[in-house]
């Protein structure tokens, strides 16, 4: 019964899909960001599965691990991994800190002044990331951050 279940599930996900790419052209994984303040992630590829998870935060920063049609399957920051609607992503490069406590330099040298500090769990949007320091927006705060203090686009 459970497999006729999932195989009802991808097939409802295919049939949903009709005349769309069947892939994306990108290589798995990339990284994508959360572009709606409510997100549910789910157990499968289609509406007809539960919601294992919502988030109510955008901009967070996501791994896309697997593509089935509109649907990718995501893992978030703590390794939770769920199937995502492919409107519900944006390929915004953002990333969350966390270190305890992130100093965002005035440049990428771990000499330089302090112009913030980002405790854990902030979300920033991410312009460029070389050398092992990124550059991150925080609401307009931007500074140099190393990239091992942060999850997200950086590599």
């Amino acid at each position: 019964m459970k497999i006729w279940l999932a195989l009802a599930g991808i097939f409802a996900a295919l049939a949903a899909t009709a005349g769309a790419p069947a892939q994306s052209t990108r290589p798995v994984p990339y990284w994508a960001s959360i572009s709606e303040g409510e997100a549910r992630m789910r157990v499968g590829p289609s509406l007809d599965y539960p919601s294992s998870w919502v988030y109510r935060r955008r901009d967070l920063p996501v791994k896309v691990v697997q593509v089935l049609g509109l649907w990718r399957k995501v893992e978030d920051s703590t390794g939770t991994q769920g199937w995502m609607h492919v409107r519900l992503l944006s390929d915004t490069r953002t990333a969350i800190v966390i270190a305890p406590l992130a100093p965002m330099r005035e440049s990428a040298d771990d000499g330089a002044r302090a112009l913030f500090r980002a405790q854990a769990g902030v979300v920033g949007r991410l312009s460029a990331c070389s050398n092992g320091w990124c550059t991150l927006d925080v609401r307009g705060q931007h500074g140099f951050v190393r990239a091992d203090q942060l999850w997200g686009g950086t590599d």
